[in-house]
């Protein structure tokens, strides 16, 4: 969507006899974009390269504004305090839809404290075991987990990330499977431990699983998705497996403060959408492991509450609870 298009939409938001809306020179000031990550984590990664796009887009510059801690609660505690003019956004993650039901004060709720802009990128999920088990299939993997209750080891990214969750969804999916957590901070440590033979499984990032499966070290035995994956298309999904129900991926958004005005929100949205369908941008992505997603405020939104209701279900059968 081209710029002359978005002055078209905007001036059409309001009525025609009416003046210009308070924030339609948005913005007025730098943009801080707050990441609840260090710098060269994903989140920041992800965050840099977006910003110099949305910069251009709007003519201000958007600075990075590192705030890790806490599970991603104190950066999402500062943007939820912010005042709401779309001047401070939060780039946000998964757990920022778990975080409710995993902790019992997170400081924060995710719809009722933000307004949701944009999400940025999808992290497919897929289920990899060390190839020494011998296994081809998910029927298989299964098996293997009910003749030896709590004896195999599933690796996760860390307690309450995507990658156990979804490892918890599957358990519950297959009728409940006895396999042992083994949580690992980060996906470099859970893919050593699963390459050191420490753990028998691992669900993660489909491209960060890709390069141990060209090597033959480990085997992807389904995709967490509702179809295939074009980058592992001999892989089918849980549901093509034999166990349906079992869709989740990573994710990265973009929200400001509840009660940011409506047009913040738009121009924001809008610039995203753009810096999403460059190129450039898009090849960045892919090399963090990133798909790109272009969805706006509603789409988003609604996607943020599914993800909230699902996980919460899935918190609460699972009996996780946090570290």
């Amino acid at each position: 969507m081209k710029v002359k298009l978005v002055a078209i939409l905007l001036a059409a938001a309001a009525p025609a006899s009416a003046a210009p809306p308070t924030y339609f020179d948005y913005p007025t000031k730098p943009v801080r974009i707050v990441v609840g990550a260090t710098p060269g984590e994903t989140n920041d990664l992800l965050a840099r390269i977006v910003a110099p796009s949305l910069a251009n887009f709007l003519k201000r510059p958007f600075l990075i504004n590192n705030e890790p801690g806490g599970n991603g609660s104190r950066a999402a505690t500062l943007v939820a305090k912010a005042p709401p003019d779309g001047h401070m956004v939060l780039l946000v993650s998964a757990p920022f839809a778990t975080s409710v039901s995993l902790y019992p004060n997170p400081g924060y709720h995710p719809e009722r404290d933000f307004t949701p802009i944009a999400r940025l990128a999808s992290f497919p999920q897929v289920l990899i075991v060390q190839s020494s088990l011998k296994l081809g299939t998910l029927p298989e993997f299964i098996s293997l987990v009910r003749a030896t209750p709590g004896r195999v080891a599933i690796a996760s990214t860390g307690t309450g990330t995507i990658s156990h969750l979804t490892a918890e969804l599957m358990k519950l999916q297959a009728g409940w499977l006895n396999a042992l957590h083994v949580p690992y901070r980060g996906s470099a440590q859970a893919l050593a431990g699963l390459l050191g033979n420490h753990v028998q499984a691992l669900i993660t990032n489909a491209s960060t699983a890709q390069v141990h499966l060209r090597t033959g070290r480990v085997r992807a035995l389904a995709v967490a998705t509702a179809e295939r994956l074009p980058s592992l298309p001999n892989v089918p999904t849980f549901a093509q497996a034999g166990v349906p129900g079992v869709e989740a991926s990573g994710w990265t958004g973009i929200v400001a403060a509840a009660g940011t005005p409506y047009e913040p929100i738009v121009r924001l949205s809008v610039a995203i959408a753009e810096a999403m369908s460059t190129p450039a941008v898009v090849e960045r992505f892919a090399s963090q492991g990133a798909q790109t997603v272009r969805e706006g405020p509603e789409d988003f939104g609604r996607y943020l509450h599914h993800e909230v209701e699902r996980w919460a279900k899935v918190v609460k059968a699972s009996g996780i609870g946090p570290e």
